[in-house]
C-alpha cells in the first residue's frame, strides 16, 4: 500500500484492472477474480523485490571445499546470502531502486503470472530457492494478493489532507523488514456507477 500510495499512477492502473475483472455486480473480490489480475501481481513481485521481509535468507553451509569467484571456501563455512542487495543491485536490474511494476510484466523474463517460478531467477529471492525455499510460499501469495485487491476494489485510498505529500520509505529491520512510519491513510468507499 505504501508503494502504491506513492505511486499513484500504477495504483489506479491495479485499481481498474481489479474493478474491471470483478465489475460492478459481485460484491467482493474472490479466489477465481485472481488469475486475471496480473498487472497487481507485478505490483506485489515489485514490492517484494523492494521490501523484502527477510533481507538476509537463512544461513547455509558449505558440504565440500568449493571455489568461488576464485576465492577458496572450505568446507563447514557458513554463507548469508544478502537477498536486499541482490533485489537492488544495478548490475541485475534496470533502474534497481525505483518502483517499476512493469519489470514483471512479462516477455522471458520472470512472468508475472507464474508464481511457480519463484526461486528460479536468483535475481528474485524473497522467499528464498531450492530446498530451503519458503514452503508457505503457494498459500501467502494467494493470500496478499486477495487482501490487497480486496482494499483496492472497495475503497480509494490518498494521504491524510493535512499529513506528507508523500509517504517516507525508510526501513527498520528486526526479525523481519517493517517500515519506520506508520501508515495512516484516509480510505474512502468506491461509488459504483
Amino acid at each position: 500500500m505504501a508503494e502504491l500510495i506513492n505511486h499513484t499512477h500504477e495504483m489506479r492502473r491495479v485499481q481498474d484492472e481489479i474493478r474491471a475483472a470483478v465489475g460492478i455486480d459481485d460484491d467482493h473480490v474472490t479466489e477465481d477474480h485472481l488469475e486475471e489480475l496480473r498487472y497487481l501481481r507485478c505490483v506485489i513481485k515489485e514490492t517484494l523485490r523492494l521490501h523484502m521481509p527477510l533481507p538476509l535468507l537463512i544461513p547455509r553451509e558449505t558440504t565440500v571445499d568449493t571455489e568461488l569467484l576464485g576465492y577458496h571456501v572450505p568446507a563447514g563455512t557458513r554463507v548469508i546470502v544478502n537477498a536486499w542487495a541482490i533485489a537492488r543491485d544495478a548490475a541485475a536490474w534496470e533502474r534497481a531502486d525505483e518502483f517499476v511494476p512493469e519489470r514483471f510484466a512479462g516477455g522471458d523474463d520472470l512472468k508475472a503470472a507464474d508464481y511457480l517460478l519463484l526461486g528460479q531467477d536468483f535475481r528474485f529471492v524473497p522467499f528464498g530457492a531450492g530446498r530451503r525455499g519458503c514452503p508457505g510460499v503457494g498459500f501467502s501469495v494467494p493470500t496478499m494478493e486477495l487482501a490487497l485487491a480486496s482494499l483496492l476494489y472497495h475503497f480509494d485510498w490518498e494521504l491524510p489532507a493535512r499529513g506528507p505529500s508523500r509517504l517516507e520509505m525508510d526501513e527498520l529491520n528486526g526479525l523481519s523488514v517493517r517500515l519506520k512510519a506508520n501508515l495512516c491513510l484516509v480510505a474512502k468507499p468506491w461509488c459504483r456507477q
